[in-house]
């Protein structure tokens, strides 16, 4: 009975078919050919992954081989619709499935003319795939941060489906820091101002419904400025003296190591040395006369330098170290001195020499011998006085100097020279001057009418 009837039916569809057809005998035929329609829902996955996508087709079948009827499709899922509207289009992509979006799902097929055509239900499970390989980082990486900046701990999953909640915890404590939940591999957990007690071993944790899995252990160095050094000045004794050792101490109380000491005597720098652990780091110094002053040192890491306060060390000075470095001024002050008054005499020599008169030679291990050169007394009644005349100084032996000064009584008038005896003859009177080691030897000129011109 219905190969025939279908194949009238069909013939009702066939192109080019000219027929007069009564209305109820069309109406008759629609819902018999509704009766032969088969609707399915067939899904791309039955058991899908969460995040991926998948899509729904709602299908008809028929024994038509050319239906001309046009359907409106809806689909449903448990007893809500997923579309706000039906429409032509038999598929239904869904981007990213979610455990939430497994259930019931169904389909239905709306002629124009016509009774609603509902699919069986089709059951579709979402999978989740479980988080894997969660590592836990730093930033800044590796884990140093000074203190007063920003750590940022940042933690991850290769692999997850779904919403992870993730977890931070410190080691040593077991503090719970903090807790994300999000659809998202990463997750990050900020400390805005890291303090000394932060420098811990942290860990992360990560779920996503199935079995939580935790990261490695990784250590936090929190770096901290030097804080400002004090100096301490260690001596044997109250009073300091020249020769004693003075030992210099210079520590900051805060800093992360390694630290640069450096130890400053009037803003000089003495030495300096790195210290790796607490303790500060010494100096010592053996003292000299000028070694007075204010001390100071400086410490250092890589986040800065401090300086410390100047203390004040006076060094005594014993007294024969007093009167030592007295002699030794007085006998410098003495040679510039002497250099002066050599320089000078060297210039009268050069003097001398350009007027024409040689300088007397003089032995070095005896006193000069006077010029030969004899008085000459006047016929008068009474003798003129004698003249001095003055020789060159020579420098002879040693630290030896002397001066030669001799006087002459000079002729006057043409008077006939009487005759004179050996007896008679008086020879000129030489004063020596001896000047040795910075102690000058006194020259009688009393009996010279011109001394100032001859000094």
């Amino acid at each position: 009975m219905l190969l025939p009837l279908n194949s009238k039916v069909n013939s009702l569809f066939d192109e080019g078919t000219s027929l007069i057809i009564v209305p109820d005998l069309v109406l008759m035929l629609l819902r018999l050919l509704l009766l032969l329609c088969v609707l399915l829902l067939k899904s791309s996955s039955s058991l899908p992954t969460e995040g991926k996508s998948m899509t729904l087709t709602c299908e008809v079948h028929t024994s038509l081989q050319k239906p001309r009827v046009q359907f409106q499709f809806c689909f449903f899922r448990d007893n809500g619709a997923l579309t706000s509207t039906c429409n032509s289009s038999s598929k239904l992509e869904i981007l990213a499935m979610r455990t939430s979006d497994s259930g019931s799902y169904w389909c239905e097929a709306k002629p124009a003319n016509g009774k609603v055509i509902r699919s069986s239900r089709l059951q579709i499970r979402v999978h989740r795939v479980p988080v894997s390989d969660v590592s836990l980082e730093t930033q800044p990486p590796g884990g140093q941060v000074a203190e007063g900046e920003k750590l940022v701990l940042v933690c991850s999953v290769t692999r997850g489906t779904g919403d992870i909640t993730f977890v931070w915890y410190k080691v040593n404590t077991g503090l719970q820091l903090g807790t994300k939940t999000q659809r998202s591999l990463t997750a990050e957990f900020e400390i805005l101002m890291v303090k000394e007690s932060d420098a811990e071993q942290y860990y992360c944790t990560a779920d996503n419904g199935y079995i939580p899995q935790s990261s490695g252990l990784v250590s936090v160095t929190v770096r901290i400025p030097v804080s400002r050094p004090v100096l301490t000045l260690r001596t044997a004794g109250a009073q300091v003296m020249v020769g004693d050792v003075v030992e210099l101490h210079c520590e900051a109380q805060r800093g992360s190591p390694p630290i640069l000491y450096q130890f400053y005597h009037k803003d000089v720098i003495l030495g300096s040395s790195w210290a790796s652990s607490e303790g500060g780091s010494s100096f010592n110094l053996s003292l000299a006369a000028d070694h007075s002053g204010n001390y100071s040192c400086e410490a250092g890491n890589s986040l800065g330098t401090q300086h410390s306060e100047a203390v004040l060390l006076n060094v005594t000075v014993p007294p024969e170290n007093s009167k030592r470095l007295l002699t030794s001024g007085s006998i410098a002050g003495l040679l510039s001195i002497l250099s002066t008054i050599t320089v000078l005499l060297l210039f009268c020599y050069w003097i001398k020499r350009k007027i024409g008169r040689q300088p007397a030679r003089i032995s070095p291990r005896s006193p000069p011998s006077p010029l030969p050169q004899h008085s000459t007394y006047l016929n008068s009644p009474s003798p003129v006085p004698l003249q001095p005349v003055y020789e060159n100084v020579n420098l002879v032996s040693g630290n030896d100097v002397y001066s030669l000064v001799y006087s002459v009584q000079q002729e006057q008038g043409s008077a006939p020279e009487p005759s004179r005896t050996f007896t008679d003859e008086k020879v000129s009177l030489p004063i020596y001057s001896k000047l040795k080691k910075a102690t000058i030897a006194a020259v009688d000129y009393s009996d010279h009418e011109d001394y100032e011109d001859a000094m």
